[in-house]
């Protein structure tokens, strides 16, 4: 009866009976305007005043001190990992719940991701998991080196993902990886706009990834950003990204291996137009939160809220089923009503290429992986 009830209850928030998707961007700003202002200006491509304009916006948003532009989420998260000193045959902690491109990113460099928990109450990385496995297996060398004490690989990195705009305790996570002498990366693809103690995400590690791919809080189309905490490790970042080309007034010189990874001048004139808007998403988001989590307090489902001490952008609504066959029982029948929902990602070691990957105790994230679903957060209210 409850499934009714919410299926109902999506459809009267919406105002309609036509299929209601899980996110879908809104463009009610000056999208049109400053899109067409790059086709009349020729400079469509990774140069234009929009590029520069879009990074300065987010410096100021989030308080990071530099923002480099990218061509989508996961290059900027692979640029920051590389950025972090990861190498082959290196180790990076991540969370078994989590979207393909963290542990994507990791395997570009030829690193093998480690798998550890995630807390029931913020979705992303536990520190009590991390600091469990690092204690079993961890050990520093001679050199200040962090290294396995199987494998003798060496643990160059920490990824925790800020799951749905969810932030982590990301404080505990910091202190964890200065204790063992592990660079901090924040995957905070999907969480800007989320505070964690009233400093945003993505500033806490070196280096951190945002994502505006069409279903983010706000969209360039196809982008992503590399938050730096340093002004060196932005003029870094701006260099692997721009295929490592020297600056010179005609010759092409490029003075080591870079990427094609820089965010056009058309896709940041998109996202410029969406971030003027980025404060009022994110106070609709939030009623929309309010309004499901009114709604499912009289049922069997458990709606996500935000952790204690931060505020989240609600990018995508999750709840947590009592178990797997009403969250199947979910799926089935609001697809079957044109209501979008989602279950949780696989867990990384239950996909092919990473079902061999090193990991903890994982009781959370197998148990959350049979109940986790996201359902429609598209702000409307």
């Amino acid at each position: 009866m409850a499934i009714k009830q919410f299926i109902t209850f999506v459809k009267d928030t919406y105002k309609t009976n036509e299929f209601i998707p899980l996110h879908q961007p809104t463009f009610n700003g000056h999208e049109k305007e400053y899109v067409l202002d790059t086709i009349d200006s020729t400079f469509v491509s990774s140069v234009g005043n929009y590029v520069n304009q879009f990074e300065s916006q987010l410096e100021h948003f989030t308080g990071a001190t530099k923002a480099v532009a990218t061509i989508n989420g996961t290059a900027a998260l692979h640029v920051s990992l590389l950025l972090s000193g990861v190498k082959p045959d290196d180790l990076v902690i991540t969370q078994a719940l989590t979207f393909v491109a963290t542990c994507n990113a990791i395997r570009y460099i030829g690193a093998d991701p480690v798998l550890v928990d995630v807390s029931k109450e913020t979705l992303g990385m536990c520190p009590i998991a991390l600091e469990h496995y690092l204690q079993e297996f961890g050990a520093i060398d001679a050199e200040g080196n962090c290294y396995h004490k199987t494998t003798g690989q060496i643990f160059r990195a920490v990824v925790p993902m800020h799951t749905f705009g969810h932030p982590v305790v990301i404080d505990a996570i910091a202190e964890i990886c200065e204790r063992w002498n592990i660079v901090l990366v924040e995957d905070a693809a999907e969480s800007l706009g989320s505070t964690y103690r009233g400093r945003h995400t993505g500033t806490f590690g070196a280096f951190s990834a945002l994502s505006f791919n069409g279903n983010k809080i706000i969209t360039t189309g196809s982008g992503g950003v590399v938050l730096c905490q340093s002004e060196a490790n932005a003029l870094r970042a701006k260099h692997l990204t721009t295929t490592a080309k020297a600056p010179h007034a005609y010759e092409y010189y490029h003075d080591e291996v870079g990427f094609n990874y820089r965010m056009s001048n058309l896709n940041a004139a998109l996202g410029c137009a969406q971030l003027e808007q980025l404060d009022n998403f994110i106070d609709k988001k939030r009623l929309l939160a309010h309004h499901y989590r009114g709604f499912f307090n009289s049922t069997e489902f458990e709606f996500v809220v935000e952790p204690h001490g931060c505020r989240s952008n609600y990018w995508l609504n999750a709840i947590i089923c009592p178990d797997k066959h009403a969250r199947d029982q979910l799926l089935k029948m609001s697809s079957e009503q044109d209501v979008m929902v989602r279950p949780a990602w696989k867990l990384m070691h239950h996909l092919p290429m990473y079902q061999s990957a090193l990991r903890g105790e994982l009781k959370v994230s197998e148990w959350l992986e049979t109940r986790l679903v996201n359902i429609p957060s598209t702000p409307v209210i």
